[in-house]
């Protein structure tokens, strides 16, 4: 069986984290969506609410697994015998700090990552900008599923 992980925070997962899950849902038997737990940092959605949202979105996949971690990357990848990292990079500024992360990882464990070019459309997105504009009463109807939106706007409303 054919293994990858797409790890990232998701806080909100946007149209952006989704094609390059579909994507890789593609190529891979099996693919996970590794959800990262970072204590020191607040997010807008708890871990339990964004695995919630991906496992909606990604439903129709059927091969894609959402799970929380938190700790190494390739300790994820160990524990389930997933050989692969599949990232999406936006930019030249990414792959600078993405290629550090490969190397690493590779030295650390043997896991490879894969760099997949963002769809154009996507090339500007990022959940933080995502939630910056949604927080001004800006439309990003267009950048988020349905699900999301509906519960980015409820969010947003409570703050």
């Amino acid at each position: 069986m054919r293994r990858a992980v797409c790890p990232g925070s998701f806080d909100p997962i946007t149209n952006g984290h989704l094609d390059i899950i579909a994507r890789a849902s593609r190529l891979y038997d099996e693919v996970y969506v590794a959800v990262m737990i970072n204590k020191s940092k607040k997010g807008l959605f708890e871990i339990e609410e964004r695995i919630d949202l991906i496992r909606t979105v990604t439903a129709e996949y059927g091969n894609v697994r959402v799970e929380a971690f938190h700790g190494l990357l390739v300790d994820f990848c160990k524990q389930r015998d997933i050989p692969a990292i599949v990232k999406g990079l936006r930019a030249v500024s990414d792959f600078d700090y993405e290629l550090q992360m490969a190397q690493m990882n590779n030295g650390l464990s043997g896991v490879e990552t894969l760099f997949v070019p963002t769809n154009p459309t996507y090339s500007f997105l990022s959940s933080s900008l995502v939630k910056e504009v949604a927080a001004w009463g800006g439309d990003v109807s267009h950048l988020v599923p349905a699900e999301v939106l509906a519960r980015l706007t409820e969010r947003l409303r409570q703050d």
